[in-house]
């Protein structure tokens, strides 16, 4: 059995047990504050982590933008992948390039995928396709096969 992935963080552990608010008056900036700069942690556990939950809160605006943005270029594929995301869920054409340059690298990663699928743009089915060929991992192959549809299907009605 594989051991739970959890961030180090105590702070990102609170948020992900429901134990700390990220909007509100009296706490909720503030948190959202710090799970922002968390993005940017020396732990790796902790960027991915604080990506991730920045990238799924319904909370919008520059700061949330910007940190996404500067997520996307971190060093690790998974931060990278949640941050895109993010931003693909908030802003589809910012996200396109983001999406396009994530679909030509060496791998992929899930949440590249998902943004493939919210981009749903022609410009990526020919990425797409390669990573939709049957592969040892047929989770990845069927979000790819699914955000080659979308997009297929976008240049359909183009």
């Amino acid at each position: 059995m594989r051991a739970r992935y959890e961030p180090e963080s105590d702070f990102l552990k609170a948020i992900v047990a429901e134990e700390v608010p990220l909007s509100g008056k009296e706490w909720g900036d503030a948190n959202l504050r710090q799970l922002i700069a968390m993005t940017q942690d020396a732990d790796p556990s902790n960027r991915d982590w604080a990506t991730f939950l920045l990238a799924q809160e319904a909370v919008d605006g520059s700061e949330v933008r910007e940190a996404l943005l500067r997520a996307a270029e971190d060093a690790d594929e998974v931060v990278r992948g949640e941050a895109v995301l993010g931003i693909a869920l908030r802003d589809v054409p910012l996200a396109l390039p983001l999406v396009q340059q994530g679909l030509r690298g060496k791998s992929v990663v899930i949440p590249m995928l998902e943004a493939a699928a919210l981009c749903a743009h022609p410009s990526l089915i020919a990425d797409l396709r390669i990573w939709a060929e049957p592969s040892d991992e047929p989770h990845a192959d069927q979000l790819a096969a699914v955000a080659l549809a979308a997009c297929e299907g976008a240049a359909g009605r183009s």
